[in-house]
C-alpha cells in the first residue's frame, strides 16, 4: 500500500455496485431482475485477491485505530 493511501479508509465492498438514486428508483419496476449490476474483474482469482487485500487493509486500519485509542488513554 502506498503512503498516500495510508490515511484513507479503504472500502471492502468494491465488488458490489453503488447504484445512484435514479437506478435505485428504476429497480422498483425491474420485476425480472434484469437491472442487477455488479462490478466485475477479469478473473475470479483477481476478484478474490482484490477482496482479500481490501479486507486485510481494513484489518490493519482497525488495529492502527485501536492502538491509537489505547495510547490516548
Amino acid at each position: 500500500m502506498s503512503k498516500e493511501n495510508m490515511g484513507r479508509k479503504v472500502k471492502s465492498d468494491f465488488l458490489i455496485a453503488q447504484p445512484s438514486l435514479f437506478s435505485g428508483a428504476a429497480r422498483l419496476f425491474d420485476f425480472h431482475g434484469l437491472y442487477d449490476e455488479y462490478n466485475i474483474s477479469q478473473t475470479e482469482a483477481q476478484a478474490d485477491a482484490m477482496a482479500t487485500f481490501s479486507d486485510w487493509v481494513l484489518v490493519g486500519q482497525d488495529i492502527r485505530e485501536a492502538v491509537e485509542q489505547h495510547e490516548r488513554l
